[in-house]
């Protein structure tokens, strides 16, 4: 999803988001190394993404999930005003 979403930017002629995936990305990693237990199961308006071993978080114009285990990495990443079908 990361690199999907930097070639994304980059075919778009677009650094500046680039650099803020990039901060938004580090931003999460040092807010789940710090706390781990600071993130929800899904972001709000997306209850049904919960999954167990699984947390969300916000970072930036993106939300973030990382897997809650003893080695927490993050899994997955979107950009949250992304026109997702079943947003409610």
């Amino acid at each position: 999803q990361v690199a999907n979403l930097y070639g994304y930017y980059e075919s778009e002629g677009r650094p500046d988001a680039s650099r803020n995936l990039e901060a938004a990305l580090q931003a999460a990693e040092n807010r789940v190394e710090s706390n781990p237990a600071s993130g929800l199961p899904a972001p709000r308006p997306y209850p049904t993404l919960a999954q167990p071993g699984q947390a969300w978080i916000k970072a930036g114009s993106y939300g973030v999930r990382y897997s809650t285990g003893p080695a927490a990495a993050i899994t997955g990443v979107f950009y949250d005003r992304a026109n997702i079908s079943s947003r409610s």
